[in-house]
Formats: C-alpha cells, sequence, structure tokens
C-alpha cells in the first residue's frame, strides 16, 4: 500500500497535484479541507465548530481533524493507498496519523512537500479567489494570517518525517507538468 503525505502551505498547489496523482496511482484523496468543508455546507455540529477557526484563519482542533481522518480510513477498504491533503498541520497530528495507520495495519510511506514563497502564495490565493467563492480567499489581511499560521504551526512537521528519512523537497514553481513529473520521480522512489 502507498500511503503519502502531500505537504505545503495554502496556495502552493496541493489540491492540483493531489489530483494528478490520484489519477495516475489510483489512490484515495483524504483532504481535511474538504471534509471540513462538507461539514460546514452541511450545517453539522462539527462544521459549524470548525466554520468559527476557519474564519478566524485559524487551524481546526487536532481532536476533531483526527476523528475524521480515522473515520475514514476506517470506511475504505480495498484501496492501493491514499494522499493526505492538508494533513497532518502538527507534529501532534504527524504523530497521531502514524497511529491510525497502523491500527489500520499501514504506514505513511513519505511526504511530499511543496515549497512556494509566501508572496507567490498570497498572489496564487487571492488569484483562486475570484473564482473559489471561499470568502477566505478573498481577503489578504486573512491570507496573509493563514500563511503566518502555516509557518508558525505546520511547518515544523517536515522536520517529524525528515527524522524518519520519508521527506522529499519539490519547488511548488513551475509549470502545473513540470511540478507533477518532480512529484511522479519522487513517487516512484517510495515504490521501490
Amino acid at each position: 500500500m502507498l500511503n503519502i503525505v502531500l505537504f505545503g502551505p495554502p496556495g502552493a498547489g496541493k489540491g492540483t497535484q493531489s489530483q494528478l496523482i490520484i489519477e495516475k496511482f489510483g489512490l484515495l484523496h483524504i483532504s481535511t479541507g474538504d471534509l471540513l468543508r462538507a461539514e460546514v455546507a452541511a450545517q453539522s455540529p462539527l462544521g459549524l465548530s470548525a466554520k468559527e477557526f476557519m474564519n478566524k484563519g485559524l487551524l481546526v482542533p487536532d481532536e476533531v481533524i483526527i476523528g475524521m481522518i480515522d473515520n475514514k480510513m476506517r470506511s475504505t477498504k480495498d484501496i492501493k493507498g491514499c494522499i493526505c491533503d492538508g494533513f497532518p498541520r502538527t507534529v501532534d497530528q504527524a504523530v497521531s496519523l502514524d497511529k491510525i495507520f497502523a491500527n489500520n495495519g499501514s504506514k505513511i510511506n513519505g511526504m511530499i512537500a511543496l515549497e512556494v514563497d509566501d508572496e507567490e502564495l498570497t498572489k496564487r490565493i487571492l488569484l483562486r479567489g475570484e473564482t473559489s467563492g471561499r470568502a477566505d480567499d478573498q481577503n489578504e489581511s486573512l491570507i496573509r494570517q493563514r500563511v503566518q499560521e502555516y509557518n508558525e504551526k505546520t511547518a515544523p512537521v517536515a522536520g517529524f518525517y525528515k527524522s524518519q528519512g520519508k521527506f522529499a523537497s519539490i519547488n511548488g514553481l513551475g509549470t502545473v507538468e513540470e511540478i507533477f513529473a518532480n512529484i511522479c520521480t519522487e513517487i516512484e522512489k517510495l515504490q521501490k
């Protein structure tokens, strides 16, 4: 089974690259962002709680995200593997993710990190906001808060995977095809 964490700040291109990876390698997509947005749209208690954090540009509490991931893993069987997009966002979540996979008889094979500088991220998210309809993609100060939150709380997760020898860095600038080709090279290394 091939299980990958696709990592990077908001606007790095994880969503675009995730779709290409899923199509090529036949992996299950686990996107906490998608799961959270679905809960918000359904106006479930979890969604309403999560919305308060998301609207402030803050991370949703670990226990909420971890529970959603565990439920997703338990409800899907007979898969080739999965790609985690937008999770883990903290070292504690990375530790919990390892436990979730171990409890389900599997493991994370590697993390692929898309590297993009803060100014480019802000520009990309504002452009995305023109078509996404997401309020949090249209407010520059909120975008900068999200990027700062990522840099302070999420970026250290890379060190967790580096210490396990499971980290690969990819330049997130270039064409979608160039970035995808570099990602595929790293995935092929994980499959050996």
